[in-house]
């Protein structure tokens, strides 16, 4: 991904970063991952990929979660190339996946940095050698902040930005850093609500000045821009997030004009989640106006790296723009059918602690025979509940090769960030069933 003159590309990993990456490779395979076979236990994670087993036939149990290698790669070139076409810089949200080689092959693409929503989670990109961090959140929490000061202080190629949004917040980050003895002061944005009844953010351009003046006051803390999300504006329609990008934009200018910039070398303009891209590519693309140092348009989209079968396809910017590029699911969930004790159901072995339901129940997309292994498209079953470790399937009347016992079920899902997050290692898979890697997540 090209950069702009005046923002340098991220630093290069560190040795430890790189040896804390390959450190998961080594790591053993045992009763902690799920899905995994089991006679492999005791292996390294690195040697059972070298085997390259097939998902199907290599010992894996059921129920196994797969990412597919096809679309992971697809995923992360479309945003690649569509965040340079746009001129933005990128730090994905990696509380989607938090999964620390999903970061590295993010970096190695041009993101400018990972976006964080809590202290915890950047520690762990930290451990692994994420150098710039955007915590979209408010930080009053004061052994939080000790943990920021000191990585700002042993590491002087660490950015940390985070939100502000009220000045009692000020005050605490401010209090905070003054007993941890901070050197280095933490860069802050202030950030703008997206509206009544919105999620956090300061309501009005009055009170986000308020907040300005406050992080002037603070010499512990440099404001170094404005932030938001727009995927919490009330009843959100393009028209809609497009006036409040538009708020946020002017908001920039306005305290630009107010000297609150003043000796910056680069002012951040922030926003972006998964549904609505193409608005802030459009809005921060009309933004022209000259400021006191040059913008960085930073984007935070996370959702794209798996995308899925839910809420992410009805709402993908791709969706509305076409021509602009798309994204592809990048996961199932495979299951076996454990029971058929009424011809219009079926049960299969995963349910909560498996699969994403927070947003939509999954959806079955494959059927493959236990048999034979030939793969069918799940006519007529739909999934109507999840207990802990089953799904209940209705199997239409009309269904054709209804499943029997002992066939799998491939599921697509919802909401990517709750389906990493049930799984701590997961298969990388290749469209002909090869296991080429794992992916290690936390949290």
């Amino acid at each position: 991904m090209p950069h702009d003159p005046h923002t340098p590309p991220a630093p290069a990993p560190t040795a430890a970063a790189a040896a804390a990456l390959d450190a998961l490779r080594r790591d053993t395979v045992d009763h902690r991952f799920k899905g995994l076979p089991p006679d492999a236990a005791g292996m390294s994670v690195g040697a059972l990929a070298a085997e390259r087993r097939d998902l199907f036939t290599g010992g894996f149990t059921t129920p196994v979660l797969a990412l597919s290698a096809e679309a992971l790669e697809h995923n992360l070139t479309a945003l690649e190339t569509y965040t340079a076409r746009h001129g933005l810089a990128f730090a994905p949200h990696g509380k989607t996946s938090m999964a620390p080689q999903l970061f590295a092959r993010q970096t190695e693409r041009g993101a400018w940095g990972i976006t964080a929503a809590t202290v915890a989670q950047a520690r762990v990109y930290r451990a692994f050698g994420v150098r710039r961090v955007f915590l979209a959140n408010e930080l009053v929490d004061a052994a939080a902040l000790a943990w920021v000061a000191g990585e700002l202080a042993a590491d002087p190629q660490f950015r940390f930005v985070c939100y502000a949004d009220s000045r009692r917040g000020v005050e605490l980050m401010d209090a905070a850093l003054r007993a941890a003895r901070a050197t280095r002061p933490v860069d802050v944005v202030v950030e703008l609500g997206a509206g009544d009844g919105a999620r956090t953010g300061a309501r009005t351009e009055a009170a986000c000045t308020e907040v300005a003046e406050a992080v002037a006051a603070a010499d512990t803390l440099r404001l170094v821009g404005v932030a938001g999300y727009e995927g919490e504006v009330p009843q959100a329609s393009p028209e809609r997030v497009t006036a409040w990008l538009r708020r946020l934009a002017a908001l920039a200018a306005t305290l630009d004009a107010a000297g609150h910039f003043a000796g910056l070398e680069e002012i951040v303009l922030s926003a972006g989640g998964s549904a609505w891209f193409d608005a802030v590519a459009t809005v921060f693309g009309e933004f022209g106006q000259p400021l006191s140092a040059p913008v960085l348009k930073l984007l935070r989209s996370g959702a794209y790296v798996s995308h899925d079968d839910g809420h992410y396809r009805t709402l993908t910017p791709f969706n509305r723009v076409p021509d602009e590029g798309g994204l592809q699911a990048a996961f199932t969930l495979w299951a076996r059918v454990v029971s058929r004790p009424e011809p219009g159901q079926a049960f299969v072995d995963a349910g909560k602690r498996d699969a994403a339901y927070d947003l939509h129940l999954p959806e079955p997309k494959l059927v493959r025979d236990a048999a034979t292994g030939a793969v069918r498209p799940a006519a007529g079953l739909t999934v109507t509940k999840l207990s802990d470790q089953h799904a209940w399937l209705q199997v239409a009347e009309d269904a054709a090769d209804a499943p029997e016992v002992g066939d799998w079920i491939g599921f697509g899902m919802s909401h990517p960030c709750t389906v990493f997050d049930k799984w701590q290692l997961i298969p990388l898979v290749t469209a002909d069933g090869t296991v080429t890697d794992f992916v290690r997540t936390f949290f």
